[in-house]
């Protein structure tokens, strides 16, 4: 997924692309801003984040018709919030002002041990199961780079500091391959769809394309796998964690997560989409989904500020 490195001083949620969805009523009174004993909605609605890993103007419709579904679900009125990046996520959620929100997998380690927030949700096929991408790293077919080893001295498009399948599994592979990360002189495009261009118009040796953005760029015709050749691939992603925050009232906990895992594959298709997964619903999940990335951040070192 695409992510944004942003100064805390920068974290600020995106009145422009904030969706306020109202429509289905709710009594709030009596509510406080951590819900009540009786699991009604918090200060009188759900205030749900989302990272940008779109063009916000592409991810706006989708995630309103998610937002509709599940204010539907829960009865009480959902407000989505597109953010500007991380840093304004997490600082919302640790401040009260958001209830759930929706983290890259790596963002999501550093969410968690920074805010206690919990995985309670992702992306599902349709068989149940969570949706999974892959990271890649890609050459033009006529290039004379084999394997991550022949990246030594050559230019590698990334996609932006502290992205999953863009940053930090590249620089995994750049590790196990036994290169030094000064070996490969790495360049960020600023997301997916920059470091793709970046090789397509020539500008570097190679770039991570994951699977979200080979399928997105497919589709739209802006890239065409047979004239390049992929000499890398991670092995596979947990798509991202839908995370509530720590102190909400466990009724309420239990309320709001039964309704995003009762909602129709139609709901979450349009989300889905941006995200190369086959309709289907948000499914279970929890921390030990995302170990592996946990285990990743340890092993390279990272943390918050590398996202």
């Amino acid at each position: 997924m695409r992510r944004f490195r942003l100064s805390i001083a920068m974290a600020a949620l995106v009145p422009a692309a904030a969706l306020a969805l109202t429509g289905c009523g709710d009594d709030a009174s009596g509510s406080d801003a951590k819900g009540s004993s009786t699991g009604s909605c918090p200060g009188g609605k759900v205030r749900f984040g989302v990272e940008p890993f779109e063009d916000a103007a592409k991810l706006t419709p989708a995630y309103k018709t998610l937002g509709k579904a599940l204010e539907t679900k829960l009865g009480c009125p959902v407000e989505v919030q597109i953010v500007q990046g991380y840093s304004a996520e997490v600082l919302a959620l640790q401040n009260g002002k958001l209830e759930i929100a929706q983290f890259g997998p790596l963002g999501f380690v550093f969410a968690s041990q920074r805010t206690g927030a919990q995985a309670v949700a992702s992306f599902g096929n349709p068989d149940r199961t969570v949706s999974s991408y892959k990271a890649g790293i890609w050459v033009k077919k006529d290039s004379p780079i084999k394997t991550v080893a022949d990246l030594k001295g050559r230019t590698l498009a990334l996609s932006d500091a502290g992205s999953t399948s863009g940053d930090a599994l590249p620089r995994f592979a750049i590790k196990k391959a036994g290169l030094a990360e000064s070996d490969v002189k790495r360049q960020y495009a600023g997301g997916h769809p920059q470091a793709l261009l970046a090789l397509t118009y020539g500008k570097v040796d190679a770039a991570e394309i994951n699977t979200q953005q080979q399928a997105t760029s497919t589709e739209e015709k802006q890239f065409d796998a047979s004239k390049y050749r992929q000499i890398w691939a991670s092995d596979p992603i947990p798509n991202d964690p839908i995370a509530v925050r720590k102190d909400l009232d466990p009724a309420f906990r239990a309320k709001l997560v039964s309704a995003l895992t009762s909602l129709t594959p139609q709901d979450v298709a349009k989300v889905g989409s941006y995200l190369d997964v086959e309709p289907g619903p948000l499914v279970p999940v929890a921390k030990q989904t995302y170990q592996p990335l946990f285990d990743l951040a340890k092993t390279l070192g990272l943390t918050e500020k590398d996202v």
